[in-house]
């Protein structure tokens, strides 16, 4: 059954679905790969007949740096290179400990969270409570 994101462009369908609080990548059905950030065409193959999954929302820290910020404009924070284990990269942010913390082949989980009234996808170290 195709649900109302699966027919608009595809960056629009990513950020309504997080805002009903799903992640989902998209998969190639003609090389079997996984791709993120959503598109119109598989950037392995070419191949048009990319369909939405849910991923595992596992995966490990690739990189990360800290930018720094004074208090009063939020403070510190880290800005993360996750790759997922579908074998996808994205970058995000690691909360849930100090910037400073986040460690390169730090297991890591997705989680939504709200920001500002905005949806925004985010990883929680893997042993981290729900």
């Amino acid at each position: 059954m195709e649900t109302a994101w699966q027919s608009m462009g595809p960056e629009q369908a990513y950020q309504q679905a997080l805002g009903a609080g799903v992640f989902q990548i998209q998969h190639c059905a003609a090389c079997d790969r996984h791709v993120f950030y959503p598109r119109v065409s598989c950037p392995h193959c070419g191949g048009q007949e990319l369909g939405w999954v849910r991923p595992s929302g596992a995966g490990i820290v690739y990189s990360s740096s800290v930018v720094r910020r004074k208090p009063e404009q939020g403070g510190d924070l880290n800005i993360a290179l996750i790759d997922l284990d579908e074998g996808v990269r994205l970058m995000s942010r690691v909360d849930g400990l100090a910037p400073e913390r986040v460690r390169i082949g730090m297991a890591v989980r997705a989680r939504i969270v709200d920001e500002q009234g905005q949806p925004l996808l985010v990883f929680v170290p893997a042993g981290a409570a729900a």
